[in-house]
């Protein structure tokens, strides 16, 4: 029987040497393509952590589950004993950048653009039809594919035979136009835009009912639920959130100093000692409000 060299490799060999010897599955996983036809590419990583020698040649493999294996059997996944050869380069799927994309028109997607993956994994049903998104773009056997998102397109790149050769429907959905958000009416702009974030205001505002000093209930209201909006902006900068939440927890305080004087406050005069110890100061910053922004002030 012939005789055999393996062993794993370790980082301190360096890349270049195993691009050099590299076996006849390059940095695609033999395990992999030998088990389930999948080509899973490895070289999205310079890690060595699952590479091993084998017969003067080096494979990478794309977990230790199935290192494991290699190391066990090797010669059940090198030829001449591996199921499935490598296929030829112009049959191996490529991704797409974006101007890679671009490069290409006026070619045009398979399946008018719609996710071959989810089509394919949803029995090509016509719920099945997802339009693809042209960030997860790929190229297979001189065509075109845009998946939904990054699992179906790395779903694609590993097993491209199961989703590229298939046939759309004849009824299909309607073309979806995108809207703006400005192009609708205002109860509509308002539940399709703000309505999460303006409930969340709204009940806050309710828990909290604030009133600044000098300043009507509506005022106060509105102007709590305007700093409430700003402070949690999912869309604002981190710089603004925090500015806003600053503004906010400052108004609040300032709108508690009415409930504070009224519990201190009493009908007859009481001398500064027999005061509670913060009751001037704040009785100071409460009337210092009557001419003060309370935006920018």
């Amino acid at each position: 029987m012939e005789k055999y060299y393996i062993q794993q490799l370790t980082d301190k060999i360096k890349l270049q040497k195993l691009v050099s010897r590299l076996g006849e599955f390059g940095q695609f996983c033999p395990v992999s393509l030998a088990e389930s036809y999948e080509l899973l590419d490895c070289s999205v990583t310079d890690s060595l952590e699952f590479a091993a020698e084998f017969r003067g040649h080096y494979y990478k493999m794309s977990s230790q589950e199935k290192l494991n294996k290699f190391l066990k059997n090797p010669e059940l996944y090198v030829p001449p004993l591996a199921p499935h050869p490598l296929p030829p380069a112009d049959m191996i799927p490529k991704r797409l950048t974006l101007s890679e994309l671009k490069s290409q028109f006026p070619k045009c997607a398979e399946l008018q653009g719609y996710c071959p993956v989810t089509y394919q994994d949803g029995h090509q049903r016509y719920e099945a039809l997802v339009p693809g998104n042209i960030k997860y773009a790929a190229e297979y056997r001189n065509r075109i594919y845009i998946c939904e998102n990054e699992e179906k397109l790395q779903k694609f790149l590993r097993l491209p035979l199961q989703y590229w050769d298939q046939k759309l429907a004849h009824k299909l959905p309607p073309l979806k136009e995108p809207m703006h958000l400005t192009s609708l009416p205002l109860p509509g702009y308002l539940e399709q835009g703000t309505a999460t974030s303006l409930i969340k205001a709204m009940n806050a505002a309710g828990c909290l009912k604030p009133k600044f000093p000098f300043l009507s209930v509506r005022r106060s209201v509105l102007l709590y639920i305007a700093f409430h909006l700003k402070a949690f902006n999912p869309k604002g900068s981190e710089y603004s959130r925090k500015k806003y939440k600053k503004k906010m927890e400052q108004f609040v305080e300032r709108c508690e100093l009415i409930t504070y004087l009224a519990t201190k406050m009493t009908r007859k005069y009481k001398e500064p000692q027999f005061r509670a110890i913060d009751f001037d100061h704040k009785l100071q910053i409460f009337l210092s409000l009557r001419n003060i922004d309370p935006v920018n002030g």
